[in-house]
């Protein structure tokens, strides 16, 4: 498995969640979408705030950045090896989260084919502890096939002045990311440059791809 699919984009945003405007996570950093920050390469801040954006819009920049500035790294990082969609998933994973793909032990030891120690040194990168459940589900999806995405995300607002997420609320994204993959396939997202859309309704019958030329 080379390319991302609907279930490991799924995958992502149930661990990440969604935020259609800008907000300031734990230490103070403008993040947006699914957990996107101006160290993606796309642009942020002052962008998103205060402009919700739609969820095609949400997503279409994520899935961009996913496939244009992520899945290369952890391609690179597995070598000749020809992961599986859970494996790919889980790598991909891991790097959104810490950007480390590239220097993180236990791929080099997986790829040694030192499975067990590659299961044992994933968990390395727990610190803080917060991040612990979140390195067990890739953990569990890279070494047992184990899937935790269950095709729906928490979408937060954000609360202001403190510019913090606020509560969240669970919406389904399956039939969203799956009919995203379908209106356009790998390549032509490849060649989008994302902008932000007006915070307007949408015109009938324009797609999401239409959309993030706006």
């Amino acid at each position: 498995m080379r390319e991302i699919t609907p279930r490991i984009a799924l995958e992502l945003i149930a661990h990440e969640g969604i935020v259609t405007e800008a907000y300031k996570d734990s230490v103070g950093v403008w993040t947006w979408s699914v957990g996107i920050t101006d160290a993606s390469g796309h642009k942020v801040f002052p962008r998103y705030k205060d402009k919700p954006q739609p969820l095609e819009h949400c997503i279409g920049v994520y899935l961009w950045l996913l496939r244009e500035k992520y899945l290369p790294p952890v391609l690179a990082a597995f070598g000749t090896y020809d992961p599986s969609e859970a494996e790919l998933g889980a790598a991909l994973s891991f790097h959104w989260n810490t950007g480390a793909i590239g220097r993180a032990s236990w791929i080099k030891r997986f790829v040694a084919g030192d499975r067990a120690g590659a299961r044992k040194a994933m968990l390395d990168w727990a610190r803080p502890a917060a991040l612990l459940p979140r390195r067990r589900l890739e953990q569990a999806l890279f070494f047992d096939g184990q899937w935790s995405e269950d095709g729906t995300a928490l979408v937060y607002g954000v609360a202001k002045p403190s510019y913090q997420p606020s509560r969240g609320k669970r919406i389904a994204m399956r039939a969203l990311v799956e009919d995203m993959f379908a209106a356009q396939d790998q390549t032509a997202l490849s060649k989008v440059i994302p902008a932000p859309t007006p915070v307007t309704p949408a015109p009938p019958k324009r797609s999401w791809f239409d959309r993030l030329f706006d």
